[in-house]
């Protein structure tokens, strides 16, 4: 009995998004479907499920039926979109939020926080989230994902990251950071070392970024996915 209810829930949620697939499908322009959007909107936040064209299809809508944005859902979308990082997503989403809108207190701040995260600055970033919990705790799942983006960044700049730079990072200390070590360890390919005066060293997997000489020759450019979000938007 204890695996069927996962997957129950697993197929209910199939079925919901494949419901909301369909009303895009149709007619993305249709303000009827609004409120199923926003109904998926709470969906995604309770099964921690994401899915950018569904949010991005609403926003749009909004701007069509001003009177019936709710800032909440906005807000929602907002910080699945920043859990979505590195990806664009916040970007397109605030591209789609009038400014009126985003000059409100609570918009303010998920901007300030997104601002934190692309320049790397998680000090600032774990700091602000603190005072806002408010905000960023109403989406389940929040913490870990910025915390799986903050070890994305890492590994793009160090070979070997001192342990103190990876607590502030991702906000963990003491037992907490030796689990969350351990299971690195066992299931992402790092290696802790003793550093000389400086405490532990973690030595995260070899990349292109991290290792240059690891780069393939191929020509830079913006990933195909990212502009074909992009038409509709201005369209």
């Amino acid at each position: 009995m204890g695996r069927e209810v996962p997957q129950q829930q697993q197929q209910q949620q199939q079925q919901v998004a494949l419901a909301v697939e369909q009303l895009l499908a149709v007619n993305p322009y249709n303000p009827d479907i609004l409120p199923d959007l926003e109904n998926y909107v709470n969906e995604q936040v309770s099964s921690q499920t994401y899915s950018l064209d569904a949010n991005l299809c609403l926003l749009r809508l909004y701007q069509f039926e001003p009177d019936r944005m709710s800032t909440q859902i906005v807000a929602r979308i907002l910080v699945k979109a920043l859990m979505a990082m590195p990806s664009p997503d916040f970007s397109l989403c605030l591209f789609l939020i009038p400014e009126r809108v985003q000059m409100e207190e609570q918009f303010k701040t998920l901007i300030v926080l997104s601002h934190y995260l692309e320049t790397g600055r998680f000090t600032q970033f774990w700091d602000e989230a603190s005072k806002n919990r408010h905000i960023v705790e109403a989406v389940p799942g929040f913490e870990q994902a910025i915390q799986d983006y903050a070890v994305h960044v890492l590994s793009l700049t160090y070979q070997r990251v001192p342990r103190s730079v990876l607590a502030e990072a991702i906000n963990i200390e003491g037992l907490a950071l030796d689990k969350f070590l351990e299971h690195h360890v066992a299931n992402s390919g790092w290696i802790l070392e003793k550093g000389q005066g400086r405490g532990q060293l973690i030595v995260l997997p070899r990349n292109e970024f991290n290792h240059p000489e690891l780069k393939k020759n191929t020509d830079d450019g913006i990933p195909l996915e990212h502009v074909a979000r992009i038409f509709p938007i201005l369209g």
